[in-house]
């Protein structure tokens, strides 16, 4: 019997998936557009919820090798500097039995593909899936390698070829991603770089109106990873190429980069606009996304399961994409455990109504935290008071965190 799992996308839903399934006792195929892995990207945070997976996968020695584990999880005012609040992210071992890890996202995926090769997954780079064709007994991409158009077979397939992903346009239809009117600015900066006031080994969050500034450290602490989310409009021409936009180096002329960042942080304070200027080669990310998930039909058609970004695009403000679709993966793994090749879409399915109003919930949350965090006015003097008042009751996510289908 043919138990070859077939998965288009290399990234972190992609490498999970093929790591996770090929533990369940599948085999695993995994096809990736680009011609080789790059270390391209921005940071990570992953919280108890996904750190538990990682740990259960065997994968928490690896983790340590390469991630950070900040203290805490500061709530700052933008204008002012003012600590409004913090979540002691060192508790969440004691509370949720896994920690709060921050990393490279480069990190994450070689650790996902190291762990994928010592489980026999196989992986074919420069390997564009064109096509999707479905029968009763088994499911066929058509994927261009090296040239040659080549079918494969198998009785599952995994869509994890992210946000634009044509494997969804193929079975779903529902038109492009759309832009949200935020667009995040990355930079990278060793703490060696800075001055000893700006290194940090915690999570920072300074919020404005209509913008906000996050960094935590990744690479083990000695890098710093600084994001600046800010609602804007993009210019014509950005607008007409949205999709070559959201590559992980675009990048824009530094001027008009730096243009854009003061533009989105005028009136910040005297510690804020000090990093904003220590950190160089900024890199610029349109966020485009869909409304939350609406029903299991957007996570399975028939053989084939859709994960991470081609399912489910999430804004950032929850710090969930990269996590949720590692729990994506390990529910397909889960469902798949035990199954023959008969059993796989009544499987899917069960996967598909386990996970589609999860990621829906995660997705509506990281909007309202989106709107929370760049509130002006009225809203903006009641988020601050709150998190004075209610601090870490109000942060932490209980249900989010303590959630574990292992």
């Amino acid at each position: 019997m043919n138990r070859n799992v077939l998965i288009a996308g290399g990234g972190i839903a992609g490498m999970a998936a093929g790591f996770a399934v090929a533990r369940a006792g599948w085999r695993a195929t995994v096809f990736e557009r680009a011609p080789e892995f790059s270390e391209v990207g921005a940071g990570v945070q992953l919280g108890p919820n996904v750190t538990r997976i990682l740990q259960a996968w065997g994968l928490g020695d690896a983790l340590k090798q390469v991630a950070a584990f900040p203290a805490g999880l500061r709530a700052r005012s933008m204008n002012t500097g003012e600590v409004l609040a913090t979540l002691p992210l060192k508790d969440a071992v004691s509370t949720y039995g896994a920690p709060y890890v921050t990393l490279h996202r480069a990190d994450l995926h070689g650790l996902l593909l190291q762990a994928a090769a010592r489980e026999g997954v196989q992986v074919h780079s420069d390997s564009v899936v064109q096509r999707v064709h479905q029968t009763p007994d088994s499911v066929m991409l058509d994927v261009m390698q090296h040239g040659q158009l080549q079918r494969h077979h198998g009785p599952a397939a995994v869509a994890a070829d992210g946000v634009w992903s044509p494997l969804r346009q193929q079975l779903l239809g529902d038109d492009l991603p759309v832009f949200t009117g935020h667009i995040a600015y990355r930079a990278l900066v060793a703490q060696a770089d800075l001055p000893l006031h700006l290194r940090s080994q915690d999570v920072s969050v300074w919020m404005g109106s209509q913008a906000h500034v996050v960094s935590y450290p990744v690479r083990g602490g000695e890098y710093l990873n600084v994001v600046c989310l800010a609602e804007g409009r993009l210019l014509d021409d950005d607008a007409n190429d949205l999709q070559a936009l959201q590559t992980w180096n675009a990048q824009k002329s530094e001027a008009q980069t730096l243009a854009e960042l003061h533009h989105a942080l005028r009136g910040a304070c005297a510690p804020l606009t000090d990093l904003m200027a220590a950190c160089s080669d900024w890199r610029l990310w349109p966020l485009c996304g869909r409304p939350a998930m609406r029903g299991a039909n957007e996570h399975v058609q028939g053989r084939v399961a859709l994960v991470g970004d081609a399912a489910h695009p999430m804004l950032p403000y929850l710090a969930q994409g990269a996590g949720m679709a590692i729990e994506d993966a390990s529910e397909l793994a889960l469902q798949l455990h035990h199954a023959t090749a008969e059993d796989v879409p009544e499987r899917l399915q069960q996967f598909a109504q386990a996970r589609w109003q999860r990621n829906g919930r995660v997705q509506a949350r990281a909007v309202r935290n989106g709107q929370i965090f760049h509130a002006t006015g009225p809203m903006r003097l009641g988020r601050d008071m709150g998190l004075r008042l209610m601090g870490a009751r109000l942060m932490d996510v209980p249900w989010l965190y303590g959630y574990d289908r292992n």
